[in-house]
């Protein structure tokens, strides 16, 4: 009963997704514009025709192995309709890995040889539905080639490694929407030879999609692979500790007691030599436990997931990858979760932090891209600690603070260019603009009417007063992405 009860309310979500799909904008597919490259300064990620990308990403990391082709079609469509233009996924969880419908990944070890049977619906022809599909909503598939964890216990040998890169790469290098995971969930001096050679093996066959890895929590890719030809941009892990939740972990790249500081992350990646672009694509996750194994322990919410996203791109991300406990792992009835999560996937799409993301991207868009660089210096005086840190980035002629607790800050407005700025509060939470005046360029005063809380987030935006990019009568911005749908 529990099934068919299922089976039932899942398609009536599809066929309402659906209806709510055919009244939204013409979907945006972002390789019209070009394949992906690394922008000329090293800091962001653009199209070959120069248009931006802000990475936007949703974590489904068990995508492949528990969804079926309806489902996936919704969850992909909920995603499109949020704002996310990147999914990431485990294409292999162990070795092998077994889909919805019995199928297994590696029926003959690392042979590929016969690996497509004919009239058989198999593992590598659910992928490629799930690639496909996603490309018809504009979204990229990140995809994690293999699991940590099975590499790390010896299930794949370098030679096991390099026949498995050459059977991605010939089966996918001609697909727009792929980005390469290398790694997941491990660090990259652990069995770093079976990483190169999967690394090494891909890119010699595909040339056209952007690579990076995957590390350990609270750990960066630049750690070890800042070097490596292959490596189109750095990743870290902040993971799900809280301050002083160390718990007897080894050596990682941010101060004692600054678990939550994912920004400190940004600021040692950017200053490594070459400079590549870097983003958090693994961050705390919506309605996981603090320090992820107990379940007993008070849960991340939407609050903490917005300020993850705005201190990490604020500090110089090129864009953010967001997770929920319930959505990474696809729970549902019958198909229990790690973690204490219980609540099921479908119901989670409805939560706040999943839904606010799309005002992030939104805002990154809508002011001159490329010559946007972290600069703390515009806050004034002494900045706070912790929750009370503000995090300033800017352009040429706009300037960005976000303030997650709504702390008094002195703004120094001159760090742009105009002798009068126009300036805006805008609401992490919903998209809100507030106009609040005109103002000489020197340092202002500024704190937000409802005063000091956290999770009151709002980002103080300030213009050069003769440009244009916000209208003083405009209650929320304007699609940003529709200007560059062709």
């Amino acid at each position: 009963m529990k099934t068919k009860f299922f089976a039932c309310s899942f398609i009536l979500l599809l066929l309402m997704g659906n209806s709510i799909s055919a009244k939204k904008n013409k979907t945006y597919i972002p390789w019209s514009n070009g394949k992906l490259v690394v922008s000329a300064e090293g800091r962001y990620l653009k199209h070959e025709n120069g248009a931006p990308f802000f990475w936007m990403g949703d974590t489904g990391w068990l995508l492949p192995e528990r969804l079926n082709r309806d489902e996936v079609e919704y969850y992909l469509e909920q995603c499109k309709q949020r704002g996310y233009n990147v999914v990431q996924v485990q294409t292999m969880n162990s070795v092998p890995s077994m889909n919805y419908y019995g199928q297994y990944s590696l029926p003959d070890d690392f042979n590929f040889k016969n690996i497509d049977k004919k009239g058989v619906y198999g593992y590598w022809d659910h992928m490629d539905y799930i690639i496909k599909t996603a490309a018809s909503k504009g979204i990229y598939i990140g995809m994690v080639c293999i699991w940590g964890s099975p590499v790390k216990h010896g299930d794949m040998s370098v030679k096991d490694a390099k026949a498995y890169g050459k059977f991605l790469a010939e089966r996918y290098k001609d697909i727009p929407n792929i980005i390469w995971f290398i790694g997941g969930d491990v660090r990259g001096d652990v069995k770093t030879a079976e990483w190169e050679a999967l690394a090494h093996s891909i890119r010699a066959i595909d040339k056209n999609h952007l690579m990076t890895f995957h590390p350990r929590g609270r750990t960066i890719s630049s750690m070890w692979f800042n070097n490596a030809d292959w490596l189109d941009f750095n990743m870290f892990q902040s993971g799900h500790r809280r301050y002083g939740q160390r718990n007897g972990d080894g050596d990682y790249p941010i101060e004692e007691n600054t678990e939550e500081d994912n920004w400190r992350f940004v600021a040692r990646s950017l200053a490594m030599k070459p400079m590549k672009p870097v983003l958090d694509g693994e961050p705390i996750y919506e309605e996981i436990p603090q320090g992820l194994h107990d379940p007993n322990e008070t849960l991340w919410n939407a609050n903490d997931v917005r300020r993850y996203a705005y201190w990490s791109v604020f500090a110089g991300s090129f864009g953010h990858t967001y997770g929920h406990n319930s959505i990474m792992q696809f729970v549902r009835p019958g198909i229990g979760g790690a973690y204490g999560a219980k609540k099921p996937w479908y119901d989670a799409l409805k939560d706040p932090g999943y839904n606010q993301m799309k005002y992030l991207k939104n805002l990154m868009l809508t002011f001159p891209f490329f010559d946007r660089v972290p600069d703390q210096s515009i806050i004034a005086g002494k900045n706070g600690e912790r929750y009370d840190r503000a995090i300033a980035t800017r352009g040429k002629d706009y300037l960005l603070v976000y303030n997650y607790t709504g702390r008094p800050m002195e703004v120094d407005l001159s760090k742009i260019s105009g002798t009068k700025k126009n300036v805006w509060w805008y609401a992490a939470k919903d998209g809100k603009l507030e106009y609040v005046g005109e103002f000489d360029s020197k340092v202002i005063h500024f704190q937000h009417d409802s005063g000091y809380c956290s999770g009151n987030d709002q980002v103080l935006i300030a213009i050069d007063a003769s440009k244009d990019y916000v209208d003083k009568e405009w209650k929320v911005l304007p699609d940003a992405q529709q200007k560059w749908n062709q």
